[in-house]
């Protein structure tokens, strides 16, 4: 492994203390006002260029050394969940129903440490942007920051981005060429028939039965509509009517959540869907309404940047701690809209498995970031950018 990482591991402690307060005092996206003031504070202490509100409660530290005309980015999270938190030891969230459970706490904290490394000591030419960016978890912060002017003011010629994975053994780092992360979109579909007694139900038109056809039809849409050579998810994950079982309720309202990992794909089930319930609720005499929220679109590691990626992990931790082309994950990314915008690289770090700690997974009341990782994810961006902004 790397010296790199020891002497990163050697000045740690300062960093996992910074965690374990982000995650005891946890802020929900567009909230982030203590983590981002923090964040602020540190970055212009080292000598960084410190722009704060970017996109609502967002942190850019830039750094330029020399002469050199590449500009990098590095990008980390800060948003926490509306949760509440299992977890009894002494940093757990102080602050009810909110809670650190996907390790944004350890994302800014690894950007941290290399960020101090790199003010102080790193050797690199050219410009380095540290971006810290609010809302990931639902909010679209990275689309408000773009929207605030964030890459015409930042131009990045390449950016990265990293997050822990639960399941992975802590610290080996896990690469994808090409789509990595699912796109996702939400539709709320709301079903209006006639009421009437249940025991006359040729009276009514019942939306309960037209929802339940629908919800089975669905099904369909990724069975026998999409390629089977394509991944597709259509989850309906919430379905609401009625509240007395001799009442034929008058309305129906269902939530869906809808996946794909190509633009295509995307495209094909919201048209799918849209045709679907036209007619299921056609056929059963009821009304539909469907309201299509797009979210989240298609995280897409760019070739060139990812295999650059993947040399610079092989170079920290070598080839029995990399993979180097990971599986694509159902879930979803904000990070994806900046790829959009600019060449780069989306990758993971494993959290633990088995018996580790931190290999609970995300989203979970009992979720904690392995505090081990800080060393490695911050020498690997320290590694990078001395690579990439390579001095000439």
């Amino acid at each position: 492994m790397n010296p790199l990482v020891q002497t990163l591991r050697d000045r740690a402690r300062a960093f996992i203390d910074v965690r374990r307060d982000i995650h005891r005092h946890p802020e929900l996206g567009f909230e982030e006002h203590r983590t981002a003031a923090l964040v602020a504070q540190l970055l212009q202490d080292w000598g960084y260029a410190v722009e704060r509100g970017v996109g609502g409660t967002g942190v850019v530290g830039r750094l330029v050394r020399g002469s050199g005309r590449r500009r990098l980015g590095l990008r980390a999270d800060m948003d926490a969940l509306p949760i509440s938190e299992a977890n009894g030891f002494a940093y757990a969230s102080v602050h009810a129903g909110v809670m650190h459970a996907c390790g944004h706490d350890g994302h800014t904290a690894m950007l941290l440490a290399a960020a101090q490394h790199l003010a102080q000591g790193g050797a690199f030419d050219g410009t380095l942007t540290l971006i810290f960016q609010p809302a990931e978890e639902g909010g679209g912060g990275a689309l408000r920051m773009m929207e605030d002017g964030l890459f015409e003011r930042h131009p990045c010629d390449a950016i990265f981005a990293m997050h822990n994975m639960p399941g992975l053994a802590q610290g080996r780092l896990a690469l994808r060429e090409g789509a990595a992360m699912a796109s996702s979109d939400y539709a709320t579909l709301t079903l209006t028939g006639v009421g009437g007694h249940g025991a006359m139900p040729h009276h009514a038109a019942d939306p309960i039965v037209a929802a339940a056809s629908i919800v089975m039809a669905l099904q369909t849409v990724v069975s026998r509509n999409i390629d089977p050579m394509q991944m597709a998810v259509v989850t309906v994950g919430a379905l609401h009517a009625g509240k007395a079982n001799n009442v034929i309720a008058h309305s129906a309202e269902l939530a869906l959540s809808v996946r794909a990992l190509d633009a295509g794909v995307r495209r094909q089930l919201e048209q799918r869907i849209r045709e679907l319930v036209a007619a299921q609720a056609q056929s059963l005499g009821v009304r539909a309404q469907l309201d299509w929220r797009p979210g989240y679109a298609v995280l897409v590691n760019s070739p060139e940047e990812t295999e650059f990626a993947r040399q610079v992990a092989l170079e920290l931790v070598g080839p029995q701690r990399v993979t180097l082309q990971a599986p694509p994950l159902p879930g979803s990314e904000d990070f994806a809209f900046m790829l959009e915008r600019v060449p780069g690289s989306y990758l993971l770090i494993g959290n633990g498995q088995g018996q580790e700690h931190g290999a609970c997974m995300v989203h979970n009341p009992g979720y904690d970031f392995n505090d081990d990782n800080i060393a490695v994810g911050a020498a690997y961006w320290v590694l990078l950018a001395q690579r990439f902004l390579v001095a000439s």
